[in-house]
């Protein structure tokens, strides 16, 4: 009989920079925008664009940025997902590791902790709920390239999504109802989710309908009307057109429809983030307010909430 392989997950992220520096921001960047899944342009048009001017232009803006949303511990988006991995962790028996696509920790040392601990088979959860070639593919070709470098490859069972997982849906709504049951229940329910170039969407990445999925779960789950919710999409770059409604449009148009108390998070993020704590809690609050809007209430993405570990649970534990 053929005795069980040994096991272990990865969680894998997006990344972030390891220092909010000008020079660590700009080598973050080079990293992530160099991906052709994230930038197709081909490439002796971009590189030159790239490096010429976007990264020694917005490097020193964007780390500033990430001054105004640093923890003690480091940056949100690594110091979050440490705790779900730590979390997770003591709900399993076998070893659980953390991979960035970009940055530290990368895939490669994520992967290469876990065959240390004698695993032969890995569970890879990228910790993107809709699926997306710019993200849930770009970890998978991060993998691939990783494991180039490895005499001997372990197994890999690859979660690809989970935008309509029952625990997922429940623990986006559990935060929903703990903000209304703190703060009072605004006009409109705004879920805004990471965009991609609409070209990437008309060539048939699956991700709107993903986003357009959870939206109507999250609405039904919560008892909650079409006029009662909207999804939006944020972090537009460049000036192709993306995925709308955009997100800061959509808060400057808001209070001129009657809509003056809003309820937003970000169902897309599975950690806060820069573009959650810096770009929707506060530019998008200001864009808001600005246009005369009285109270701009923005969720917390599920982090290391019980519901949202248990749903990891649940997710690893249906492949073993």
């Amino acid at each position: 009989m053929q005795t069980k392989k040994k096991l272990g997950v990865l969680l894998a992220n997006l990344g972030t920079p390891d220092e909010p520096t000008p020079k660590a921001v700009k080598r973050f960047l080079s990293q992530f925008l160099h991906d052709h899944r994230v930038v197709d342009l081909t490439r002796w048009i971009w590189c030159p664009l790239l490096h010429g001017v976007i990264l020694p232009l917005r490097s020193p803006r964007v780390a500033k940025l990430y001054q105004s949303v640093w923890m003690d511990e480091g940056s949100p988006l690594l110091v979050y997902s440490k705790r779900q991995q730590e979390k997770l962790q003591q709900r399993l028996d076998y070893p659980v590791e953390l991979g960035m696509t970009y940055g530290n920790p990368s895939l490669l040392s994520g992967m290469q902790a876990l065959r240390d601990q004698g695993v032969e088979k890995i569970i890879v959860l990228p910790l993107y709920p809709q699926y997306s070639a710019t993200t849930t593919a770009a970890v998978f070709d991060g993998l691939a390239k990783a494991m180039k470098t490895q005499r001997v490859i372990p197994e890999i069972d690859f979660i690809t999504d989970y935008h309509d997982h029952p625990l997922y849906i429940r623990a986006l709504a559990d935060k929903v109802r703990s903000s209304w049951s703190e703060k009072g229940q605004g006009d409109v329910l705004i879920c805004s989710y990471h965009g991609i170039p609409k070209r990437y969407a008309d060539n048939g990445d699956i991700y709107p309908q993903h986003c357009r999925k959870t939206t109507h779960l999250l609405a039904q789950e919560l008892g909650l009307s079409d006029q009662q919710v909207m999804m939006t999409y944020q972090s537009q770059f460049g000036k192709e057109e993306w995925l709308q409604p955009y997100t800061d449009k959509t808060m400057q148009a808001l209070p001129s429809q009657g809509m003056k108390k809003i309820d937003i998070l970000c169902p897309a993020f599975s950690v806060d983030c820069l573009e959650t704590l810096e770009e929707i809690s506060e530019e998008n609050k200001h864009l808001f307010l600005e246009a005369g809007g009285e109270a701009f209430n923005y969720i917390a993405c599920l982090n290391d909430s019980d519901l949202h570990i248990e749903m990891m649970v649940d997710l690893i534990h249906a492949r073993y």
